[in-house]
């Protein structure tokens, strides 16, 4: 189901419901009006300009600083999320998307979701998204208003983890990073269909961090723009039943945490 809104309206939506509001560029989405982080109002040049030439995972060690640090995904994993008692199965795919599905999976073992709300759902005009994973949200002492601007602090390192943005496009060997993906050029191994799990993010490209969304319907006009590193397999109805607050009970690696590759392992 794709949606049909005037591209003003569309703008507002995507601006106010895929990136962390009132945050830094180092920040996922927007804590606006809508879930945050899927989508940026940035007309820079740096933002605007797009690139099918894939920056390879063996050369990201010295292409893109820190990489090396960062877990990944070699091969794919199944997470199973529970909210209200209901499992949600994703199939994390770490072939097409190591970096942004590694982290994922790692946080997942880390315990960071346990215990999260989803504070963005867009359900109106049309179905959008579900956005959740702020770790500022298992305080609930927070106030609402604050939540979509939070990142994972690596307790080590004592600061926030950032990904850079990884887009594999189709015929590709390796996925691009750093830079918004022209989607309508190259399609995407992993598009924004229904059901599709994908990073938040604020108007830089790499940053992403730990909030995340479901897309509610095909949203082919965030492909290349946001990673998208899973699809639910089941419990698709548990995620069209969630509601703002509602909170993930249980985040854990069913299949496949044997993929996770970390630094120094």
């Amino acid at each position: 189901m794709r949606l049909k809104i005037s591209q003003f309206l569309l703008s507002l939506v995507i601006i106010s419901a895929l990136m962390l509001g009132g945050c830094s560029t180092q920040q996922v989405g927007s804590n606006t009006s809508s879930p945050t982080s899927t989508a940026t109002s940035d007309t820079s040049e740096s933002s605007t300009q797009t690139t099918t030439e894939a920056t390879s995972v063996s050369q990201t060690s010295s292409d893109i600083p820190g990489i090396s640090d960062l877990p990944r995904l070699e091969g794919k994993a199944t997470v199973v999320l529970t909210v209200k008692g209901s499992p949600i199965t994703i199939e994390v795919d770490g072939t097409n998307a190591p970096i942004t599905a590694g982290n994922f999976v790692d946080l997942v073992q880390k315990g960071v979701y346990d215990g999260l709300a989803f504070h963005r759902v867009v359900r109106e005009p049309q179905p959008f998204v579900v956005q959740g994973g702020d770790p500022q949200s298992k305080d609930p002492k927070v106030s609402a208003d604050s939540l979509g601007t939070g990142s994972y602090i690596d307790p080590k390192m004592g600061n926030a983890r950032y990904i850079p943005l990884e887009v594999k496009a189709k015929g590709s060997d390796t996925p691009t990073y750093n830079k918004p993906f022209d989607a309508t050029a190259q399609p995407v191994i992993l598009p924004h269909k229904q059901g599709a799990v994908a990073m938040a993010r604020s108007q830089s490209p790499d940053s992403a961090s730990a909030q995340f969304y479901f897309a509610l319907a095909d949203l082919a006009f965030l492909d290349g723009n946001y990673a998208v590193f899973g699809n639910v397999t089941q419990g698709f109805d548990v995620v069209n039943k969630i509601q703002q607050g509602d909170r993930i009970e249980s985040a854990k690696v069913t299949q496949g945490a044997e993929n996770l590759k970390t630094p120094g392992q």
